[in-house]
């Protein structure tokens, strides 16, 4: 259990992010946590890389509800603040700690506090002798890497950790990912490191992560670019949206557009992006620019448009009413919140949505 969340066993995968505020900067780090969860975050991590950062950290951790990992290396008495101030999972690296009695004194601070550690292994700060040993990161060096810190925690019966085993390159981080599910039985948080920008970075993360995911290897992930951290979240749940693993906010099922639409597809989708960026309800949203594809994906959608001589709107599967080019993207929103409003009576019927919020 990180705070809240359940990571591993049959529990869903787990979306996260880190800031890239400056810690020390409590407003700021709380105002980009608020916003990662108003996205779907499930987990956010933080850097605490001084005892001062760690103070303000236990004033972020009283603004905020969502749970908490800090990122923490070398001085062992940062992780025990943390651990007192309410930190829900430590990321470190017990060989980095430094004696073992200092090791064993962050150990059992996690054990009486109810937090887990996460290992993180990284292709860009394995060990000296590692390094010597292979010439260069590989798979198999980063899995030593990996059992070592295992090792210490093994020694000191603690077995609630899981690991990471991130590299910048796609394959050396699906080799080495593959050889330690075989080793281990605990949760595996899933990464390829600085994979770059939005656009390479999303298309890297999603082919390595893509590729574990699919084999049944991960149990929590994190997209790394060099972006802001929402697009992580984004991407992270794109990821698994699209290998059907997990179904949050709005699945896009548009066509890429040709001389048949009878409307701007992309600008069309792409204001449908911008304004439901704020649903994390699941749906399946069609959007076709002709008659040739649109009717078929459209009545396996929630809500579909189909263009043609009129536009045609469906809502579960079945033709609602005619749209223009003009008042397309407005009906749309109308429909795919009303729909969201009408189901959330269903499940809450508590709950009543407000005509305007879906107007």
């Amino acid at each position: 259990m990180v705070g809240n969340v359940a990571v591993g066993g049959d529990a869903p995968i787990a979306v996260q992010s880190m800031t890239n505020t400056e810690t020390c900067d409590v407003a700021a780090t709380v105002a980009q946590i608020t916003a990662l969860q108003d996205v779907g975050a499930d987990i956010v991590r933080v850097s605490v890389p001084s005892m001062d950062a760690a103070e303000a950290f236990g004033k972020i951790r009283q603004q905020v509800n969502i749970p908490l990992v800090a990122d923490i290396h070398f001085d062992y008495k940062i992780a025990l603040r943390v651990a007192e101030l309410g930190v829900d999972c430590l990321r470190i690296n017990p060989g980095n700690i430094g004696r073992e009695d200092r090791v064993r004194a962050v150990v059992e601070s996690a054990r009486d506090h109810g937090i887990p550690i996460r290992i993180g292994v990284n292709a860009g700060s394995l060990e000296k002798d590692l390094q010597k040993k292979y010439g260069e990161p590989t798979p198999e060096a980063l899995v030593e890497s990996a059992m070592r810190n295992i090792d210490h925690l093994d020694r000191l019966n603690f077995p609630d950790f899981k690991v990471s085993l991130k590299a910048s390159d796609v394959f050396m981080t699906v080799h080495a990912y593959r050889q330690l599910a075989s080793q281990i039985e605990q949760p595996l948080h899933l990464g390829i490191t600085e994979a770059g920008g939005l656009r390479s970075g999303s298309v890297k993360s999603a082919i390595g992560l893509g590729m574990l995911l699919a084999e049944g290897i991960g149990d929590t992930i994190r997209v790394s670019l060099a972006a802001d951290p929402i697009e992580e979240i984004r991407v992270g749940f794109d990821i698994l949206k699209s290998l059907k693993i997990r179904n949050k906010g709005i699945n896009l099922i548009a066509c890429p557009s040709c001389s048949r639409q009878q409307f701007d597809v992309i600008s069309t989708v792409n204001a449908l992006e911008a304004r439901l960026e704020d649903i994390l309800e699941p749906m399946d949203v069609a959007v076709i620019g002709c008659v040739v594809n649109g009717p078929g994906e459209a009545k396996v959608a929630d809500i579909g448009l189909t263009g043609g001589e009129p536009n045609l709107l469906y809502v579960d599967g079945k033709p609602s009413h005619k749209v223009d080019n003009e008042t397309m993207v407005d009906e749309l929103e109308r429909e795919i919140r009303a729909r969201i409003a009408r189901q959330q009576q269903v499940n809450h019927p508590e709950k009543i949505i407000p005509i305007k919020e879906i107007s």
